[in-house]
């Protein structure tokens, strides 16, 4: 009965049985299928004190908890009488999703894999043209050519690797998705482009096209897809559909190899003559839109998008927008569509710094910091989920901040040269390529000092930190917990790494939840072996039925959670094997999962592995290891009485 209460007012706040479809949890949120998910009460629910945050994704309305969910769970089922209720399939969910919604699902999948790599060429490419513009290098140096080759080579190639990605997220073989790609952008049809033309079609409209080649007769437009994203996009969505259609009717004996024969001899040529062109002139139509409105009233653009922004990325309807802007880069040669975005990181910055002077609260004032120091660099979600968003009115002050430093930006004709990485190491895509240091760039020096002062300024005076109630009722909580365990436990412990691989902030894994701290502090592990073995000696609390979770609690009251990839809840075990149930007693080293980090992986999920304290309000200090790299038992965290 101890969270029957939570229960009624969760249950009252996703808009009553009635309203619930089904409801699951994981290893630290409760997820809801509603049937409209207007009716809940988000504001509400984020409120509550039983309650750490609210997140809307993949057709679920998703009420994150903390590793008691098991319990809080329970008291819902009970409440609601939910038992009874037949279950509802995912596909059911996926339903009501929505087109736009189905939409931004299919382009984060397809382009957040890549996105390292984006940033990474883009960092090569700025700098190439910083030192240009310095006089550092010229254009016919050596240096300056194997730079660019560098910085501009995927970019260029672009299409090929959304072959890969896209072809994986429609559910066809990936490498056939990359085949249909390196046709595409293939030198030797990209070179009879400037050939004799043999006819012309839609003569008299802004479709026009000269035809150089045919196909068995049928005319070729070629168009340069070149770093092109719309049209491999929408080819290997068909040719994923052709594959299945074949993989149905040609016999076994020779599907391996006659499957993509015949799969590439259709959706190539029909790439060539349908897709390719109808998805160029799209594109192209959508990016002279964008333009024409940037250019109808620039300043109205830029304080819309910049203020709107961080909105957006909280609901994942930027990804809906990120084409927009690959497209622009491939057909214009720049972008001012996410330019006009790029204070708004600075301006979070500067409202988290305003925080972290006003606030009282021990807990906030630990949170700012490193979201203080992330937001620099590009990285907001700790600074949205941990601070700004949760007090509000900083989250507001940062919107206008943005909203301004957006204005100058487009009013000062800012634009990106480039893709490229995010924070201040973006600065160098705004360089022009040829022109160098133009009035834009400096524009967008002026709009993020001020966009950040801003955000600063705004949140000092108007930003009401110290009003928040709520805030200060769990610092006062926490200090009554951290005295009743001083007086149980007084010594410290040091937690072994439960996983091989590579180390990475917390601040910087996939999730908005365990980014933010908002479930303990902890570090990330990128892992390189699918083994995961007890960190620590104590007993195992948590083993969730997926196997993808683990909680153990140390001999010396710590409690650590390890959770194996993102959303891989949705696996219900596949790729999952556990050697340990809950309750086992454990030493440092033993083995208590295994997993298949491939078939997770082509699966479509990240295994990225947040290893968490979650009773970190029990410790003066959580130190995480500054080893890049780790292998298992090694020294991995540290708690602090």
């Amino acid at each position: 009965m101890k969270y029957e209460q939570l229960a009624k007012d969760i249950i009252a706040n996703v808009g009553g049985e009635e309203n619930v479809n089904s409801v699951t949890h994981c290893v630290t949120r409760l997820r809801f299928r509603l049937k409209d998910e207007s009716k809940a009460n988000k504001e509400a629910l984020m409120e509550h004190d039983g309650v750490v945050t609210v997140m809307q994704s993949a057709g679920q309305y998703q009420v994150v908890i903390g590793n008691h969910v098991p319990d809080v769970y329970q008291a819902v089922v009970q409440e609601g009488g939910f038992q009874a209720k037949k279950p509802v399939e995912a596909e059911e969910g996926k339903e009501k999703k929505g087109v736009f919604s189905s939409f931004v699902d299919i382009v984060s999948n397809i382009f957040i894999p890549i996105l390292p790599l984006l940033m990474a060429t883009g960092i090569i490419k700025g700098f190439n043209s910083l030192f240009l513009a310095l006089g550092w290098l010229e254009n016919t140096d050596g240096t300056y050519l194997l730079l660019n080759a560098i910085g501009d080579g995927f970019f260029v190639f672009l299409p090929i690797f959304l072959g890969y990605t896209s072809m994986k997220k429609f559910g066809g073989t990936p490498f056939l998705g990359m085949a249909i790609a390196a046709a595409l952008v293939h030198p030797s049809l990209t070179g009879i482009k400037a050939g004799e033309t043999i006819m012309t079609l839609f003569s008299g409209t802004v479709f026009e096209s000269a035809v150089q080649i045919t196909f068995l007769g049928i005319p070729v437009v070629l168009m340069s897809y070149a770093s092109s994203v719309v049209p491999i996009i929408l080819a290997t969505y068909v040719g994923s559909k052709v594959e299945r259609g074949f993989t149905k009717i040609v016999p076994g004996i020779i599907k391996s190899f006659f499957v993509p024969f015949l799969t590439l001899l259709v959706i190539v040529p029909l790439t060539f003559i349908v897709i390719g062109p109808v998805a160029t002139w799209l594109a192209q139509s959508i990016g002279q839109g964008v333009v024409w409105v940037y250019e109808a009233a620039p300043l109205l653009a830029g304080l819309v998008v910049g203020a709107f922004w961080q909105v957006f990325v909280i609901f994942g309807v930027h990804w809906g927008i990120i084409p927009i802007y690959y497209n622009n880069l491939a057909v214009m040669g720049y972008d001012t569509l996410i330019a006009m975005t790029f204070a708004a990181s600075f301006a979070q910055s500067g409202a988290v710094l305003g925080v972290l002077l006003l606030t009282k609260n021990k807990k906030l004032k630990s949170l700012s910091i490193p979201a203080f120091i992330s937001g620099i660099f590009g990285v907001t979600e700790p600074a949205i989920y941990g601070v700004t968003l949760p007090l509000k009115k900083p989250f507001i002050m940062s919107c206008i901040a943005s909203g301004v430093g957006g204005a100058i930006i487009a009013v000062t004709g800012a634009a990106l040269y480039s893709a490229g990485p995010l924070g201040v190491f973006k600065i160098p895509t705004f360089i022009h390529p040829e022109e160098g240091i133009t009035f834009g760039f400096w524009g967008m020096i002026i709009s993020i000092v001020v966009a950040f002062i801003l955000g600063f300024v705004l949140t000092l005076f108007f930003g009401g930190v110290n009003k928040k109630e709520k805030a200060t009722n769990v610092e006062n909580n926490n200090t009554v917990k951290n005295e009743e365990v001083k007086s149980e436990v007084t010594n410290n412990e040091e937690i072994a790494s439960p996983i091989a691989g590579n180390v990475i902030a917390l601040s910087d894994v996939p999730d908005e939840v365990f980014a933010s701290g908002a479930m303990g502090k902890g570090v990330g592990i990128d892992p390189t072996t699918g083994r995961v073995v007890s960190p620590v000696n104590g007993t195992v609390t948590t083993l969730f039925k997926t196997k993808h979770a683990i909680g153990i609690t140390s001999d010396n009251g710590t409690e650590v959670l390890i959770h194996v990839g993102m959303d891989t809840v949705q696996l219900e075990g596949k790729h999952f094997t556990a050697h340990i149930k809950q309750g086992d007693k454990v030493n440092v080293g033993d083995l208590l999962v295994e997993f298949d980090i491939e078939k997770i992986k082509e699966a479509g999920y990240q295994v990225v592995t947040p290893v968490i304290i979650t009773n970190s309000a029990d410790f003066k200090e959580v130190e995480v290891t500054e080893a890049k790299a780790i292998d298992e038992k090694d020294f991995l965290i540290k708690t602090v009485r």
